[in-house]
């Protein structure tokens, strides 16, 4: 999948913070098509320090921006759980993969869980294995370059929702109805819902 940056119009990353596992994703854009790149994950869970996993995520995205050159980097927010020690764990992983974005001066934009899946499956209570299919369906991804790791996917979904979220059409010149949206767009509609 891996393809040179240059014949893109835009290029976007997705990433996925973790500290265990942390997904990227990298979408290439002309026009209105996006394409997969390249996804894949950052494993870390072979550091034992919280602090070398900081560091490896500082160099490991420092090397992704170098090598696919991105435009914009689009960053899952971190949802809000019950363990306040792992969610500022994952928020120190967010900063540092934003930090890394920001030493190359890439913009970046942050999205809700919810709002991902919604963006991608249409429904924010969608499972990750849903949202790799609807992926995988969306932008044509052959099964056997699936990742196993559901955090690259996770990833890509939030690099496609930015690509939706930033190629909306203004106000008033969108479709009328979800009906008109169907007719316009059959290729973005589950075969199970046609």
């Amino acid at each position: 999948m891996e393809e040179s940056v240059r014949k893109y119009e835009r290029v976007i990353m997705g990433i996925d913070p973790g500290t265990n596992v942390m997904g990227y994703g990298v979408l290439g854009v002309n026009g209105k098509k996006p394409e997969v790149i390249v996804m894949g994950v950052i494993q870390l869970s072979k550091f034992e320090s919280h602090y070398k996993r900081l560091h490896r995520i500082f160099e490991r995205v420092t090397g992704l921006v170098e090598q696919y050159l991105p435009d914009e980097l689009a960053i899952e927010a971190p949802f809000f759980g019950k363990n306040v020690q792992s969610m500022l764990k994952l928020g120190r992983a967010q900063g540092v993969a934003m930090a890394a974005a920001l030493s190359r001066d890439i913009p970046i934009a942050e999205y809700a869980p919810l709002s991902i899946k919604q963006s991608v499956t249409g429904t924010g209570s969608a499972s990750k294995e849903s949202v790799a299919e609807m992926l995988k369906r969306t932008l044509n991804i052959p099964p056997d370059h699936m990742p196993h790791l559901l955090d690259a996917t996770d990833a890509l979904a939030a690099a496609l929702t930015h690509f939706y979220m930033t190629g909306r059409p203004p106000i008033g010149k969108g479709p009328k109805s979800w009906k008109d949206f169907i007719a316009k767009n059959p290729d973005k509609i589950a075969p199970r819902l046609r």
